[in-house]
């Protein structure tokens, strides 16, 4: 096995919901599988143990933790996403930003030709980027 680095996002009875959208939303990306709570727990049943998707070939593992944390998301952590094209950009802007919060509006801010910057309505944070 090789050493590897794969995002890992906590959600507190979220996590399907959320990476659902995220698959909707990116092209070429997909569910991998997911670990579920029984009757048994310690989790609510059916939440999410562990899941993996992809995201754009990019790995990512989700849970939904059972313990309550006094932490959450930051945007000082973000997945950053580059699109294929501005009409690509201004799409999953539009899906993922939906009821979250714009730290930096879309908009050309000398570095990209198109940039923008949100907290998803879970509280993750994306930048998306066109060059």
């Amino acid at each position: 096995m090789k050493t590897t680095v794969t995002p890992f996002l906590m959600f507190e009875g979220k996590a399907e919901e959320a990476m659902t959208l995220y698959v909707s939303a990116i092209p070429d990306s997909k569910v991998v599988d997911i670990k579920r709570y029984g009757p048994e727990g310690p989790g609510a049943e059916g939440s999410i143990v562990v899941a993996r998707f992809v995201l754009a070939g990019q790995p990512v593992f989700c849970i939904d933790s059972h313990v309550k944390h006094a932490f959450t998301f930051t945007p000082a952590n973000s997945l950053f996403v580059t699109c294929a094209s501005e009409e690509e950009l201004d799409r999953i802007a539009a899906v993922l930003a939906d009821g979250g919060q714009w730290l930096m509006p879309i908009g050309n801010y000398g570095f990209s030709r198109k940039f923008g910057w949100f907290n998803d309505r879970y509280g993750v944070s994306w930048q998306v980027n066109w060059e």
